[in-house]
């Protein structure tokens, strides 16, 4: 059985083990299932509707994305 604890921020460091198994590196996506009171884990793309940002087609010009790029 792997164990890792909850900080006071509600964060957690995801075991080595756990990691390699589904091949996860920094910057990766995860999702969660509940299903009956447990959590399935597995590793997934993001999707375009969830980052806040896609949704500004305004701001998505060269420009934006160059002032943008340091922040």
């Amino acid at each position: 059985m792997i164990v890792s604890k909850i900080s006071g921020k509600g964060q957690t460091t995801i075991p080595l083990v756990v990691r390699k198994a589904l091949h996860l590196r920094a910057g990766d996506c995860l999702r969660y299932q509940i299903d009956n009171g447990q959590v399935i884990l597995t590793r997934t793309t993001p999707v375009p509707w969830d980052d806040p940002f896609a949704a500004f087609g305004e701001w998505a010009g060269d420009a934006d994305r160059c002032a943008y790029a340091t922040l």
